[in-house]
């Protein structure tokens, strides 16, 4: 019987946080398009609690090993974007946190300020430029490394 190895599991894992992470957003982002009264503004704050519950789970599990070690690996030249994506992620993470902050400091029937929802949907635009560039240097030093083929 073949039982499954520890990066098995983590590889699971770690899809399964991204893909809360991912239902989140969409949940944030569809809340965002309403209008934000009270029982709105309470779900807006339970999802963004979710995301910063989420989002460390989902640093920690990157991290094991090294984040994007695999991308050092190949050319060790690549550390400073590496530690360059590893800090946006952080600062990514704590705007997200003072957006939480800036939730509770909002009288309720004011929660609908446009400058709130605007800064929101500022730091989505944040956090899927952050992915897409963590993704395109994994892939780029994937076919640098492997090759693109012929």
């Amino acid at each position: 019987m073949n039982r499954p190895n520890s990066l098995d599991l983590l590889g699971s894992l770690f899809d399964d946080v991204s893909t809360l992470e991912y239902i989140l957003l969409g949940d944030l982002r569809d809340i965002l398009e309403e209008t934000l009264d009270e029982t709105n503004a309470k779900w807006l704050a339970a999802v963004i609690d979710a995301l910063i519950e989420t989002m460390p789970r989902n640093f920690a599990l990157q991290d094991e090993g090294g984040y994007l070690q695999e991308v050092v690996e190949c050319d060790a030249n690549w550390y400073g974007y590496v530690r360059q994506l590893s800090d946006e992620r952080t600062r990514i993470y704590h705007q997200l946190l003072m957006l939480r902050r800036e939730i509770d400091e909002i009288p309720p029937r004011e929660i609908a300020a446009k400058e709130l929802r605007t800064n929101l949907r500022n730091w989505m635009v944040q956090l899927t430029a952050f992915q897409r560039h963590e993704l395109r240097l994994v892939q780029t030093a994937f076919n640098l490394d492997v090759g693109i083929g012929d």
